[in-house]
């Protein structure tokens, strides 16, 4: 059976903050070309960046969907392979399960893709949703060498995710450097992001201290295997309840959220020694991750930034799942629900992570 001439996609229009992504009628690619696999995408994840590129949100960083997208944000996809170019026939077949990430293509022979740990610092990545057309369409062309087969035991909905947001928890409690039995602060813990880091520093063996607002947070992070809850809407003083309950303060923090509180806040949980993982991206220019000079000094403290996952990353990642271990909470619905999501994200009022139906 051939496939359709044309698919359901959704598609930027305006700009800055009253962009929409209307859903319409586009062509469906007939034929993948060398390297590529087409993907009928059964579901994608909606992630924070797929807001902010929608929203022109870091326009002052110089970062912007560019025209090659073709106004299509998305970069969480999972879904079947539909049709395969001849060059990478020995790597895929037709109703094979793929899932669709950040960083569609690398290189391959740049220091960073031939180091093994850092293809995600090639110079000539191509990118969903920013630099070529991402999930948020039915038919969705990418690099067979670095698409992501999806394993047993992850259904898409779920695989979805954790192209993104699911690896990005994963690599930045990787980069926190805390051991099993050591302790790990999360702010935002019961956001998109910080729900799925609560779950993989507990399958991980660190002891979890959540912060987040409100009794409806607070259970689901517990029920998630975070040890303490601090609310900051109640706690006056979150530094000195993490000294109180860890003694000499955390060996790691991992800021979830994009805000200015989480960041300014986040170096005062450290114990010396201790490193900060800066993961969530304020649309603001003037927020840093880090410290007083006197402070990283004196307490010798490690200020890191970690940013979505390796192909072996994402591989781990969905491992977890497979093995019942992380879990991601969907808020579901479809593709015509991406402004209506959005605004909910932007509220703070979004449940655990945004999935969308996409192909019929």
């Amino acid at each position: 059976m051939g496939l359709p001439q044309e698919q359901t996609a959704a598609v930027k229009s305006g700009s800055g903050h009253d962009a929409t992504a209307p859903v319409k009628q586009i062509p469906v690619p007939q034929t993948p070309g060398p390297g590529q696999i087409l993907v009928k995408i059964n579901w994608t994840g909606l992630c924070a960046s797929d807001k902010s590129l929608l929203h022109d949100e870091w326009a002052a960083f110089g970062v912007a969907m560019q025209p090659a997208a073709q106004g299509i944000a998305g970069h969480e996809g999972a879904g079947e392979v539909v049709a395969v170019a001849d060059d990478v026939k020995e790597i895929w077949k037709v109703g094979d399960r793929a899932g669709v990430k950040w960083v569609v293509s690398v290189c391959r022979n740049c220091e960073f893709c031939t180091n093994g740990t850092d293809e995600l610092h090639c110079p000539k990545q191509v990118n969903s949703g920013f630099t070529a057309a991402g999930t948020f369409q039915e038919y969705c062309l990418t690099d067979g060498r670095y698409a992501t087969r999806i394993p047993d035991g992850v259904s898409d909905e779920e695989a979805g995710p954790i192209m993104c947001g699911g690896v990005t928890a994963y690599t930045a409690c990787k980069r926190s450097a805390v051991r099993p039995g050591q302790w790990l602060v999360i702010p935002g813990a019961g956001g998109g992001l910080g729900h799925l880091a609560v779950q993989y520093a507990k399958a991980m063996g660190m002891r979890v201290i959540a912060i987040d607002g409100g009794d409806a947070k607070k259970k689901l992070c517990k029920d998630l295997g975070a040890e303490e809850f601090l609310d900051f809407t109640q706690v006056k003083d979150l530094a000195g309840e993490v000294t109180r309950i860890t003694k000499y303060g955390a060996h790691g923090v991992v800021i979830t959220a994009a805000s200015r509180e989480g960041y300014a806040a986040g170096p005062s949980f450290l114990r010396p020694g201790g490193t900060l993982v800066a993961v969530g991206l304020p649309k603001d220019t003037d927020v840093v991750a880090g410290a007083p000079p006197i402070m990283l000094a004196l307490k010798r403290l490690n200020i890191v930034g970690s940013v979505t996952g390796t192909l072996k990353d994402v591989e781990e990642a969905l491992d977890f799942t497979a093995r019942g271990l992380v879990r991601p909470i969907l808020t579901k619905g479809t593709l015509h629900d991406i402004d209506k999501f959005c605004g909910l994200m932007a509220a703070g009022k979004l449940p655990g992570r945004a999935v969308l139906k996409v192909a019929a």
